[in-house]
């Protein structure tokens, strides 16, 4: 068997489905969160985009999707390449570093010499090429190195939503002849959504990049910085190894759910591991995680309106993203900066600048009529 198909069989996929999408609302609902719908119109789910992005990486049958219980059957439906057992149901959200640590003991139960990638299933890549080779590089390097890394993006605006990681001051040098495209440096610092003001310090300095939320390590590396910095956690999920495919692995998984604190992969681990590099990417990035973001990457009208989906007339109508039913007609006048979606049961009109609001506008719905939002 020669290195690249040693490579193969020893890469794991991880792609993480079990969020709710609230920002996305009225379309992403709690029974249907955005990452099982066909949000950017292409006639696939942003679940099953991802899946399929990563094909070219990964065999199917070293593919793991972890999501809430709720969600489980939705995942064999839309990936129906997946066996039940690649499908790892969380019994409680508890963040991504407890949903990492759960993933660990089954890929380390299957190959402890595995090399893992772990990713959101909500994600936009508009270069799927150039994707797939910068994450083959990354995956040669944590391979040979004990390395947690990540894929950094070049910041086009300041942005409080993202972690930002700054390179250490020997990278930042290197940096300076431009050739910053699909290479590996140190990372310095480790900062997870700054201020507005921090963050307009970070984008000015030019020596920080957007942690895209992708990460790539070995089961060893990954695990031995469990060990160190959230050994709780670690011991916790490492108690369900000796219960897989038996009775009790259900109570086992519940017990270290119950038990382990919600943290995420970024304050949990990444700023606080001394091995933390960043490869500079520049596929064509969005995480897609408002309205807003969606806009930015989609193809606009010579007034910057993004149509998603419907039959628009727009007057004096600039800067909005619409996405209303196909079979309505929307006449739309004197609008600059919105978000229209219609979605049957629910009509959002709302500014973009003050989008960061839905979230808590999901909850207010569901305090006053109990629908599912």
């Amino acid at each position: 068997m020669n290195k690249n198909q040693n490579t193969l069989n020893d890469t794991y996929c991880v792609i993480m489905a079990g969020g709710v999408g609230s920002r996305f609302w009225p379309l992403s609902r709690t029974s249907t969160p955005k990452q099982f719908l066909d949000i950017l119109g292409t006639g696939k789910s942003l679940l099953r985009q991802t899946f399929e992005r990563f094909l070219p990486l990964c065999r199917v049958e070293n593919f793991y999707v972890v999501t809430s219980v709720e969600y489980s059957e939705i995942v064999l439906e839309q990936l129906p390449e997946l066996k039940s057992c690649q499908v790892l149901s969380e019994p409680f959200r508890k963040n991504t570093a407890p949903c990492i640590a759960f993933t660990n003991v089954y890929i380390r139960n299957k190959n402890r010499n595995a090399n893992v990638i772990v990713t959101p299933a909500d994600h936009l890549i508009t270069n799927e090429v150039e994707f797939v080779k910068n994450v083959s590089t990354g995956i040669s390097f944590v391979q040979n190195n004990d390395a947690l890394l990540t894929l950094g993006i070049k910041p086009n605006r300041p942005e409080t939503g993202y972690g930002y990681i700054q390179l250490a001051v020997d990278a930042v040098n290197e940096e300076n002849d431009k050739n910053w495209n699909n290479t590996i440096k140190k990372v310095k610092t480790f900062t997870e959504k700054p201020s507005i003001d921090i963050a307009k310090v970070f984008f000015e300095s030019g020596d920080f990049y957007w942690n895209s939320g992708i990460f790539m390590w070995s089961v060893k590396s990954i695990d031995s910085a469990f060990e160190k910095i959230l050994p709780d956690i670690f011991f916790l999920f490492k108690n369900i190894e000796t219960k897989i495919g038996t009775e009790e692995e259900q109570d086992a998984i519940l017990k270290a759910y119950t038990e382990c604190d919600a943290i995420s992969i970024d304050y949990g681990i990444m700023e606080r591991a001394s091995n933390v590099y960043v490869q500079t990417v520049n596929f064509g990035w969005s995480d897609l995680g408002t309205w807003s973001s969606l806009h930015e990457c989609s193809p606009k009208d010579s007034k910057e309106n993004a149509i998603i989906s419907g039959k628009t007339l727009l007057y004096d109508t600039s800067n909005c993203i619409i996405n209303v039913n196909p079979n309505k007609i929307a006449v739309i006048q004197g609008l600059d900066d919105y978000i229209i979606v219609d979605s049957n049961d629910a009509l959002l009109i709302f500014p973009k600048s003050k989008e960061q609001s839905i979230k808590q506008i999901t909850s207010d719905i569901k305090t006053e009529f109990g629908d599912d939002v």
